[in-house]
């Protein structure tokens, strides 16, 4: 009687387990709370766009303000354009706002990060469709090491 009060917990416990796991999966897996919302959609068109990839956070200020939503190649030179969602919550960036590609820390995950531009008279707020003219790429770890070491020896 005893083995099987025990066979009995432990299957309750493993349960259990098993509907707590599945439920953090799930709560991960739909991490895209900016998203939800109401939101608008930019372009971006960069040289190199490095290890970034969709659903990568859109910042500005360390803040996450959208996702990006499509990777895809334009025109016969096949140059990266970076599609994002931004909540409406953020619809007033200045068409002289920058984007570039950043990593968090020295080998994390690439973002997008926003930093507004200026408001000035004649200057126009980006809307649903609108492209990013200011962009900066992404810096490849292996590039900077090999212009480190080239430079290195001219010297």
């Amino acid at each position: 009687m005893e083995t099987r009060k025990t066979e009995i917990l432990v299957g309750v416990f493993v349960a259990a387990t098993i509907v707590a796991l599945v439920f953090l999966a799930l709560r991960v897996a739909s991490n895209t709370d900016i998203t939800r919302g109401s939101t608008y959609t930019l372009n971006a068109t960069f040289d190199n766009i490095g290890g970034l990839k969709v659903r990568s956070p859109v910042k500005i200020g360390g803040v996450t303000v959208g996702r990006v939503s499509r990777i895809y190649l334009e025109g016969e030179y096949y140059v990266p354009v970076v599609e994002v969602q931004i909540s409406t919550d953020y619809d007033a960036l200045p068409e002289t706002s920058t984007v570039s590609v950043l990593t968090s820390g020295l080998l994390g995950e690439q973002y997008l990060g926003v930093e507004p531009g200026f408001i000035d008279d004649g200057i126009m707020m980006l809307e649903d469709g609108d492209s990013f003219m200011n962009t900066n790429s992404a810096m490849v770890l292996e590039e900077l090491i090999g212009q480190f070491l080239f430079s290195q020896r001219e010297n």
